[in-house]
């Protein structure tokens, strides 16, 4: 049995290159901002202090030398202060001391001490308190700066990052686009030359190089394949002329049936061949799409239904008789307008024979054909489509049969590549409750 196709996960949204570029110069930019100001917060900070330190060290030493010489205390210096930091209050030796403490009224910022006792033990201590206010506030403004600064360049950086990332971006959209072509059959495809020097460059050159590569075996497979086919007609024709030659009897019915499929086979290959070589052109013209459908079944000859779900108008004459014949079922009303398309009806019913043909020779009965619109819709109650042919699409002398007696595997190729040469839309499916559901739209 053939397995039914196992859902897809779906696709994430997908988010530009240029966004993502710009978005990691963007956090760059801060980061390298945010570190930057930092470092230098820190180090001025720390020079304040280092300064301060300096400033109260030395004028403890001045001070201690002028009260010595003279008995009197300078103008910044002072006797036990109230406001003197515990540390410094009882130093146990005369050596001079440094020490933070206490704030200047109405302000956040500290103060540096710098004491010394002016004698033994039990004298007083001599205090000078250096401020640093000012210092303090230079440092504020110098982080303003630094972060009016930072989101300069921020505001700068990121629209020189999106417009670089865009050059970038559409630079691999140009190779992404090529590649699409290729995959979807134009051989013809080339990103052609890129400026720079650099991956994307490397990138776009190697997926040309590929193209051609791809191109030359394509042609070559496909020359190939032309030619066997075109050099098997004649004998085969040759063989079918003399098996008719042959007295009746099993053996003639046996090789009669056994050339016939040769002979269809080799028309198969001259077909797919002229499909890829584009060399395929409809002949349009206005049908109604439910007499043509329902003429295509028939002469399958096969047990099928067809329901004509949409308006339709009433079948040519030898429609329904041949209907009949084949086992179809027609539920449309006579006297509903028909629907009418502009397409090759030959090539219309060469399609939807095959889709018939594959629904009965690899699923169940019953087989249902219905017409609703422009859309044709073949389903049959089977295993289904095998998951490798629901993703990659159909294959050539690939077939879900166990057997290979009973297909070669080129049905469902030629109903695609005539899909495409009338601007049709064949889509492959697995119906929810089972059986292979084949859907062709034909355009407006």
């Amino acid at each position: 049995m053939r397995p039914v196709r196992s859902p897809l996960r779906p696709r994430r949204a997908r988010v530009p290159l240029r966004w993502k570029i710009a978005t990691l110069a963007a956090a760059t930019a801060c980061l390298v901002a945010v570190v930057v100001g930092l470092l230098v917060h820190v180090w001025t900070a720390h020079e304040i202090r280092y300064r301060a330190e300096r400033q109260a060290f030395d004028g403890v030493t001045s001070a201690m030398d002028v009260y010595r010489r003279t008995g009197t205390l300078p103008s910044d210096a002072r006797l036990d202060p109230a406001e003197l930091p515990f540390a410094l209050r009882n130093p146990t030796d005369g050596e001079r001391h440094v020490s933070y403490g206490g704030s200047l009224p109405g302000s956040m910022d500290p103060t540096v001490w710098g004491a010394q006792r002016v004698g033994g033990p039990g004298s007083p201590v001599l205090a000078v308190r250096v401020t640093i206010h000012a210092d303090f506030r230079d440092l504020y403004r110098l982080d303003k700066t630094m972060a009016v600064a930072s989101l300069i360049a921020l505001a700068t950086i990121t629209p020189l990052a999106f417009y670089g990332a865009g050059l970038l971006g559409r630079r691999l959209r140009r190779v992404s686009e090529t590649a699409t072509r290729i995959s979807a059959g134009d051989l013809d495809a080339r990103t052609g030359p890129t400026r720079g020097r650099d991956e994307v460059a490397d990138i776009a050159a190697t997926v040309d190089l590929m193209a051609d590569s791809l191109s030359r075996r394509l042609r070559t497979e496909r020359r190939f394949t032309a030619d066997v086919a075109h050099e098997l007609r004649t004998p085969v024709g040759g063989l079918l002329a003399a098996v008719d030659l042959l007295p009746s009897g099993e053996t003639e019915d046996l090789l009669r049936a056994r050339v016939r499929d040769l002979r269809g086979l080799v028309e198969d290959l001259l077909e797919i061949s002229r499909l890829d070589a584009g060399a395929e052109e409809p002949v349009r013209t206005h049908v109604p799409l439910a007499a043509v459908v329902a003429e295509a079944v028939a002469r399958t000859g096969l047990d099928t239904e067809v329901i004509v779900a949409g308006p339709r108008g009433t079948d040519p004459p030898g429609i329904a008789e041949s209907a009949e014949h084949a086992g179809c079922t027609d539920n449309a009303d006579a006297a509903e307008p028909a629907v009418t398309v502009e397409t090759d009806p030959r090539r219309l019913e060469r399609i939807v024979g095959n889709l018939v043909v594959n629904a009965h020779r690899h699923g169940a009965s019953p087989v249902r054909v219905t017409v609703e619109g422009r859309t044709v819709v073949v389903r049959d109650h089977g295993p289904g489509f095998p998951a490798d042919l629901l993703i990659d699409g159909p294959r050539r002398f690939h077939t879900g049969a166990k057997e290979r007696g009973s297909g070669h595997g080129l049905g469902l190729t030629i109903a695609q590549g005539q899909a495409r040469v009338l601007g049709a839309e064949l889509r492959l499916d697995n119906a929810p409750d089972g059986g292979a559901v084949a859907t062709l739209r034909l355009p407006g």
